[in-house]
């Protein structure tokens, strides 16, 4: 009986111990990211996902929750992350380049900034990605 008890106690244990969910799905993410980014612009998508956290840089994106890290390569990049502070937040939103910068010229630094800027660790629950185009300048943007 004891050994019974011993068993059911490092069952309990070992099942208790287990995540409650998944690893995230980087790779689904990516795909999404990349329907946008290889469709006809203005293009738009959200993409809701099980990490509690992920980086974006211009290649692919990390995903992180309490089951593990999944990581994945865009196939059609470079994108560009678009962190909260970024002007080019309102662009993601929904606004026309030209509503937010003076200039395509302008626009495209913006962009070249934020492609070169250190990838960071961001809460999340949804990806957010659009394609935007600008007197002939194509870009994919990609937050959460």
């Amino acid at each position: 009986m004891a050994g019974l008890a011993v068993a059911a106690a490092a069952f309990f244990a070992v099942t208790a111990s287990l995540p409650a969910r998944p690893a995230p799905d980087a790779s689904g993410v990516a795909g999404t990211v990349d329907e946008v980014a290889a469709g006809e612009s203005p293009a738009s998508a959200t993409h809701q996902h099980g990490a509690n956290e992920l980086k974006i840089d211009p290649h692919g994106l990390v995903m992180r929750n309490d089951a593990g890290i999944s990581r994945a390569r865009f196939a059609f990049g470079p994108v560009t992350p678009v962190g909260p502070e970024s002007p080019l937040r309102a662009v993601l939103n929904g606004a026309h380049p030209g509503e937010v910068f003076e200039s395509p010229q302008a626009f495209k630094q913006a962009v070249v900034t934020a492609r070169s800027a250190d990838s960071e660790w961001r809460p999340s629950t949804v990806v957010q990605v659009r394609g935007v185009s600008w007197d002939g300048y194509r870009v994919t943007l990609v937050g959460v």
